[in-house]
């Protein structure tokens, strides 16, 4: 059966160099973290969650974030997003010279206590600050909603609550991008459809998911997500990643099945499917643990003859 170009286009962030590694507990070397982000770009990704601002003493893998931001490379294409979750980190960032702003927004009173002590209220509060910050440095923000189709301590979120926040954010920030989060993978497709398509309807700026393959619905959460008008995608190389204030997270849908199953559907997302399995399997080796994605385990199909 002959197949049509799909529409629209579909773009990757890969968080390999952030969320892949910050719950890792063997320490990975600030020129290991380089040649990762160096990898990334020559795989053909184009925007790279590459640093947090946060605390080095309750997150230690992203203690090195001034640095690993002094090291990437400038000229090569690709923008560099710092994670922040305050006005602190923010200020770091823009000082650190990210090319994007990432801010976390929790969904939940009791993960906003866990993640980042103080409350959604408090930290819609804060988000004002950091959304004047970025906009002084001309630097685009991105708004992260955590835990908005479950959370690992209220129990399930309804779409309202997630929407509720989200619409506070819009209404309070100038942002270039609303992502949400199924930080604990918990969705399932039909949540993560209903949910997106009411955010679609409530804006008209780019939407992103942050999906993480916990319960194995990643791939077809992102079919969903699609669906409903979501044109970016967080996905980080041999599935890494996890939340050190979100127990049960597991790993990000990863890199390399995201853009296998979309490169079978005819999207081109420039990246090789296969090359970046072979750097899922290098980072995670750094890091002492096995690759999580299914083409680890199977590999590419069809075989390159």
């Amino acid at each position: 059966m002959e197949q049509t170009q799909p529409a629209p286009s579909v773009s990757i962030v890969d968080v390999s160099p952030r969320d892949g590694l910050q719950n890792e507990k063997v320490p990975v070397h600030t020129q290991d973290k380089l040649k990762l982000i160096n990898e990334l770009v020559s795989l053909g990704v184009r925007r790279i969650e590459a640093v947090s601002f946060v605390n080095p003493k309750k997150v230690p893998q992203m203690a090195d974030a001034e640095a690993v931001m002094a090291g990437v490379p400038r000229d090569a294409g690709a923008s560099y997003i710092g994670l922040v979750l305050n006005t602190r980190g923010a200020v770091r960032a823009v000082d650190a010279g990210v090319d994007e702003m990432n801010y976390v927004l929790p969904v939940t009173d009791a993960f906003a206590k866990a993640n980042q002590n103080t409350t959604v209220a408090a930290a819609l509060d804060s988000l004002e600050e950091v959304s004047s910050i970025a906009a002084a440095a001309s630097i685009p923000l991105t708004v992260t909603a955590a835990v908005a189709f479950g959370c690992p301590y209220q129990g399930d979120v309804p779409g309202e609550q997630a929407l509720s926040v989200v619409g506070s954010a819009l209404q309070r920030a100038a942002l270039a991008e609303v992502a949400l989060a199924d930080t604990i993978g918990c969705a399932v497709p039909w949540q993560v459809g209903e949910v997106f398509a009411a955010l679609r309807a409530e804006t008209d700026l780019q939407l992103r998911a942050h999906l993480h393959e916990t319960r194995h619905t990643a791939l077809a959460n992102t079919y969903a997500a699609m669906a409903a008008g979501v044109t970016v995608f967080d996905s980080a190389v041999g599935g890494l990643g996890g939340c050190p204030f979100a127990p049960g997270a597991a790993g990000n849908v990863s890199t390399e099945d995201l853009a296998w199953m979309l490169g079978r559907a005819g999207f081109d997302t420039s990246i090789d499917p296969a090359r970046a399995t072979e750097l899922g399997r290098w980072i995670c080796a750094k890091v002492e643990t096995a690759p999580r994605s299914g083409l680890a385990g199977a590999g590419v199909f069809p075989q390159r003859v």
